[in-house]
């Protein structure tokens, strides 16, 4: 066929010469990658690691000299931490992944990314986090190894053991503000540390709460095999309740402009109170989602920052 059509092409060919472009595949190869491990590292799950902000501005410093340099170092820390602790946790669950309808399009388990490289980055991102924080303080690397080791046991272990999963899920968070209080190397008042404890255990209890109404979920999570919904709504109440609480107290502490700290109960309840309801229709199963995408809470945190501000 080749000889065929050659013998039968003109001698000559009298049009000018062309120039082949390169597929579009090819050409959007290097955008498509970088989408790829975008995606695998969940970059859209990187805000809550601003937590690491809570501790330096309850407190007042952030704005003092040489602290907002070690607050984005520390939040840089978490962000590579939590971006190895996602690859190695999709390489981890990649066969369970593929049997999911929705997890099997993730990018290790569709294959668009090998394992095994994932693997590699997912390490080499967690080394080089703590090494960054080694160079920070010996306190930051305390704190950021512990997280470290919080999720490989999360993954291998403790994500299977109703309460301990969303227990590990809430220390992770406590973690990230612990981080910021040590980059800015100030004390942390026992009630805060009560209320980022409690409101991420809320979160946590209301993630695994939307997570039990969706079948598919229940299929693919065995743990979810152990609770029930009222077990959890009664979890997210007494955790909401806690935190509000100890949110109040907390307010109560301070010496100046605290009419306008006490003021700052307000806007916090109704963010709290409109998570809830959020949760019990179901819609809380990934809480950046939530905090991304409902502009009512969006509107309530812009006035519990106004109003914050004042009582600074």
């Amino acid at each position: 066929m080749a000889a065929a059509d050659t013998a039968s092409a003109p001698l000559v060919d009298p049009s000018p010469p062309t120039i082949v472009a390169a597929p579009a595949s090819a050409r959007a190869r290097p955008a498509f990658a970088l989408a790829v491990w975008t995606r695998a590292v969940r970059v859209r799950q990187w805000p809550k690691n601003l937590l690491v902000l809570g501790a330096p501005i309850a407190g007042g410093v952030l704005l003092r000299p040489g602290v907002p340099g070690r607050v984005a170092a520390a939040a840089l820390v978490f962000c590579l931490l939590s971006a190895g602790a996602y690859l190695l946790n999709d390489v981890h669950d990649a066969a369970e992944d593929r049997r999911h309808p929705v997890k099997r399009h993730r990018p290790i388990a569709s294959g668009a990314i090998p394992t095994a490289r994932a693997a590699t980055v997912g390490l080499a991102l967690i080394v080089a986090a703590l090494s960054l924080a080694a160079a920070q303080s010996a306190e930051l690397l305390a704190v950021a190894g512990g997280y470290a080791t919080l999720n490989f046991a999360y993954t291998g272990w403790l994500r299977r053991i109703a309460i301990a999963d969303i227990a590990t899920i809430a220390a992770a968070f406590v973690l990230r503000a612990v981080a910021g209080g040590v980059a800015a190397d100030i004390p942390m008042s026992r009630w805060f540390l009560v209320v980022v404890s409690f409101s991420a255990l809320f979160v946590a209890a209301g993630k695994r709460y939307s997570e039990y109404l969706d079948p598919r979920a229940r299929r693919s999570r065995t743990v979810l095999r152990d609770y029930n919904a009222d077990f959890l709504l009664t979890v997210v109440g007494v955790s909401c309740a806690v935190a509000l609480g100890a949110y109040c107290l907390w307010s109560f502490q301070g010496r100046t402009a605290l009419l306008w700290r006490e003021a700052t109960i307000v806007p916090f309840t109704i963010a709290m109170l409109r998570y809830a309801l959020l949760v019990t229709g179901g819609r809380a199963a990934a809480p950046e989602e939530v905090l991304l995408g409902d502009r009512f809470i969006q509107v309530v945190g812009v006035a519990w920052v106004l109003t914050f501000s004042l009582g600074l």
